[in-house]
């Protein structure tokens, strides 16, 4: 996913409003505002839940085309907004929003007061114009649609969101995130050479290769560069399987397929099983979500393929934990071996405040070497932790080393560089700090 801006270590209370220098409403939003007040008003109390939602979805279905247009303009006034205040997220509806617009701001989120009060049915409405008829049968299915939203601006220009609609006690919530139009160059991730030749297809042609960290963490940011370094390095072909597709690549030394899940094929392990039959040197697996797609991605690599996915986790011996757990308990002896086998590289990382008020990325390296190997197959994850301490010459560096790394270089506060560490006791020990001064 693309990365959020940094977070303001100075920032108000999450209570009070976002401080936003408001432009002049343009003419149409109070149109829209009048009109989502009427439509409100049209329906039933007696009707609840999933029933007043579908009642909803109908008399959507039956506005004209200029009322729709009121809507959706309106919510593209809200997202507009965003860029104006430097916003990575923008919520809005359910029983939690309490009628307002909230942005995260550098790590912040909190609501603009500014854009009003809003009723939850017309937050419902104004959810359920900007999606199809069969997103929202899906919606009402499933009670949860992830989905991509395009924001045409003056000029020509576009801008994407990756967007997420689910229930809050029977209201429409919905969270949308902008997608960044550019990518981060490559050499800002800072990484070895040994790290760079095992991520590039011109230096190994196959392996697992993950990039993990919570949400909002950056991973889609680093995939996208890492993927942009390929297609202008190597001739080949790159398939890339995600819910939503974020960044668009343009095709440049690789021929770059998206497939959206949901919109381009059905599933993530359907898409990689497919991907087989389309000649692929690079495979981009968005998210290791369930143990199938584990499996699946496993097979891909033992057949020769360059595979790059994701998974939430904190830590690199966390992430191979993650998988072996997630498979079937007669399956896991197999997929030690077979990961132990095909792991080429585990990048696990962290967006910290930093010092200028922003944020900065803190990373972990795993490489698949054969100790790393060795302990992955002997289950003894337990000492990769070591491993990757000792092994900085080869390109591996441990959360709390890169933690120091970026204390030292007066980037980051003493404070936050003990919060961000994944083994707080490390990191005292490398920082030389007691338990007692933090």
């Amino acid at each position: 996913m693309s990365s959020a801006p940094p977070q303001n270590p100075a920032a108000k209370p999450a209570a009070q409003a976002v401080p936003l220098i408001t432009p002049p409403e343009p003419p149409y939003l109070a149109e829209a505002k009048k009109l989502l007040k009427s439509l409100a008003g049209q329906l039933p109390s007696t009707v609840i839940g999933l029933e007043r939602q579908m009642m909803i979805g109908d008399m959507i279905g039956r506005m004209d085309e200029a009322d729709r247009e009121k809507l959706r303009s309106m919510l593209n006034y809200f997202l507009t907004k965003m860029f104006t205040v430097n916003a990575s997220d923008i919520d809005m509806g359910g029983y939690g929003s309490q009628g307002y617009v909230w942005y995260r701001i550098y790590g912040s989120k909190k609501p603009d007061k500014v854009l009003g009060q809003y009723a939850p049915d017309e937050m419902n409405i104004l959810i359920q114009s900007i999606i199809g008829d069969r997103q929202r049968s899906f919606l009402y299915e499933n009670r949860n649609l992830d989905f991509s939203h395009m924001l045409y601006l003056e000029g020509g220009e576009f801008r994407r969101f990756r967007a997420d609609a689910y229930f809050d006690l029977d209201q429409l919530a919905l969270n949308m995130r902008a997608i960044n139009n550019t990518v981060r160059p490559y050499k800002l991730l800072e990484l070895h050479p040994n790290v760079t030749r095992v991520l590039s297809l011109a230096g190994t042609k196959e392996g697992l290769c993950l990039v993990t960290g919570i949400t909002g963490s950056g991973k889609s940011s680093t995939l996208d560069a890492i993927i942009d370094a390929n297609n202008h390095s190597v001739d080949a072909h790159i398939v890339i399987i995600a819910s939503p597709i974020e960044y668009v690549h343009k095709s440049d030394r690789c021929i770059i397929r998206h497939r959206e899940v949901g919109r381009d094929v059905l599933s993530f392990k359907d898409g990689a099983v497919q991907a087989l039959r389309q000649d692929p040197d690079i495979i981009m697996i968005g998210e290791l979500r369930d143990p199938e797609t584990i499996l699946t991605a496993l097979e891909i690599t033992d057949s020769g393929h360059k595979v790059f996915s994701t998974l939430h986790t904190a830590s690199a011996v966390e992430s191979i934990d993650r998988i072996i757990g997630e498979t079937p308990p007669i399956e896991q002896e197999r997929v030690r071996n077979r990961l132990a086998d095909t792991l080429r590289c585990v990048i696990s990382q962290k967006l910290v405040p930093s010092l200028d008020g922003k944020r900065v990325l803190a990373k972990e390296i795993m490489l698949g070497t054969p100790s790393v190997r060795a302990a992955i197959k002997n289950n003894n994850t337990g000492e990769i932790y070591q491993m990757i301490s000792e092994g900085m010459e080869q390109g591996m560096i441990t959360m709390e080393q890169d933690l120091k790394r970026l204390y030292l270089q007066k980037k980051i506060s003493l404070e936050n560089a003990i919060n961000y560490a994944n083994n707080k006791r490390r990191i005292q020990q490398l920082l030389q700090v007691s338990p007692t001064e933090n």
